[in-house]
C-alpha cells in the first residue's frame, strides 16, 4: 500500500493556518513533489500534476491580481482537483476572496504561512520526503563503525547482539538493536533508526536488556545513520568454500538498493567485533580507490610471468 499523509499532520508540522475547505482536512497527500502553478495561472493547464501540494507565493498572487475576475474565478476553480492535497499561501499574504470562495466551494484545504516560499517549500519536501519514502524493517543490529553504518544480519542466537555491545565498549556507536527501520530516500540512500520502542536499548542473552546510553554515556548512541555495509553471521560451514581474497564482491537488495555484502563464518575463537572493525576500514579504503585484494592480484600475476619469462 503506498505511504500517504494526511493535511492535519502538515498543519500540525508546520503550524499552518486554516483559511477555507476545512472540510478537506483528511485528504491524503502521496508525493513529496510540492509545485507553483505559475503556467496554470496563466491558463495553461495541460500537464498540471495537480497531485502535488500547490504552494501560492509572491509571484503567483500578484499575477492573480492582474486577471480580469471571471478570469480569476475560472483559474481558481479548475486549481482546485478533485485530487488537489492542499492550496498553501506563503508569507502571510493577503488572500483575493475568489480563491477563499472556490476552495470552500471544492472542500480543498486552503493554509497560510508567514514563511518565504523557498524556505516553506524546502522544508515540507525534507518533511515529506522523509514520510513517504519506502521504508521496511529488518531483523539486525546497526551500528556505526568508524563512519561506517554496519547492518549486521544472520539466524537468532548466532551472537549479533553480543557483536554490537563489544563494539560499542570499543568506542563505536549503536543506531538498532534487534528491529531496524530501514527507508530510501530519493537518491537510493538507505537510511536506519530503531522503533521509538527500543530505541537505545541492546538485548543480551543472560543478562537481559541494557540501556546502551545509561551505561556507556551519548557518545554511544546515534539516532540515525545510512547502510553502508551489510554483515551476515553465519555458523561455519565445513564444506563451504568461503572467499579468501575478497576479490568477490557480493551485493543484497534491500527495497531498491543494492548494498555491498559481508559474509563472515561464525566458530568459537573468531573476534567477531575486530573483523567487523577490519571490514569498515577495508570499505573505506576501497572508497578511497584502494582494494588490497586486486593489488595482491595483480602482483601475483605479474611474479608468475616474470618466472615464466626466465623459464624461457
Amino acid at each position: 500500500m503506498a505511504k500517504r499523509v494526511k493535511v492535519t499532520e502538515l498543519i500540525q508540522r508546520f503550524q499552518l493556518e486554516i483559511i477555507a475547505g476545512e472540510q478537506g482536512l483528511k485528504r491524503n497527500i502521496t508525493v513529496a513533489d510540492l509545485y507553483r502553478p505559475g503556467l496554470e495561472m496563466a491558463g495553461y493547464f495541460t500537464y498540471h500534476p495537480s497531485e502535488r501540494v500547490q504552494i501560492l507565493g509572491k509571484t503567483e498572487l500578484t499575477f492573480f491580481d492582474t486577471l480580469s475576475q471571471a478570469d480569476r474565478i475560472d483559474r481558481i476553480q479548475r486549481l482546485c482537483a478533485e485530487d488537489t492535497p492542499c492550496i498553501c499561501v506563503t508569507r502571510g499574504m493577503d488572500i483575493p476572496p475568489e480563491i477563499i470562495e472556490a476552495t470552500n466551494h471544492a472542500g480543498v484545504p486552503l493554509l497560510r504561512s508567514s514563511a518565504p516560499t523557498t524556505v516553506l517549500s524546502s522544508r515540507i519536501t525534507d518533511f515529506l520526503e522523509n514520510r513517504l519514502a519506502p521504508s521496511t524493517t529488518i531483523h539486525g543490529v546497526l551500528v556505526d563503525v568508524y563512519g561506517v553504518g554496519m547492518l549486521i544480519t544472520g539466524s537468532s542466537g548466532i551472537g549479533k547482539s553480543e557483536t554490537a555491545l563489544e563494539l560499542v565498549k570499543r568506542g563505536h556507536r549503536l543506531i538498532a538493536d534487534d528491529a531496524v527501520e530501514i527507508r530510501q530516500t530519493a537518491d537510493n540512500v538507505l537510511h536506519g533508526n530503531a522503533p521509538e520502542l527500543i530505541k537505545h536499548l541492546l538485548e543480551i542473552r543472560g543478562v537481559g536488556i541494557i540501556n546502551v546510553m545509561t551505561l556507556f554515556g551519548a557518545g554511544a548512541i546515534r539516532n540515525v545513520k545510512s547502510i553502508s555495509v551489510v554483515v551476515k553471521l553465519e555458523t561455519w560451514q565445513q564444506d563451504k568454500q568461503y572467499d579468501r581474497l575478497g576479490l568477490d564482491e557480493e551485493t543484497t537488495k534491500i527495497i531498491d538498493s543494492n548494498v555491498p555484502l559481508v559474509t563472515i563464518p561464525v566458530r568459537p575463537g573468531r573476534n567477531l567485533a575486530v573483523i567487523i572493525e577490519v571490514a569498515a576500514m577495508n570499505f573505506r579504503l576501497k572508497r578511497m580507490g584502494y582494494n588490497a585484494a586486486l593489488q595482491f592480484t595483480n602482483k601475483l600475476t605479474e611474479t608468475i610471468a616474470e618466472e615464466m619469462d626466465d623459464m624461457d
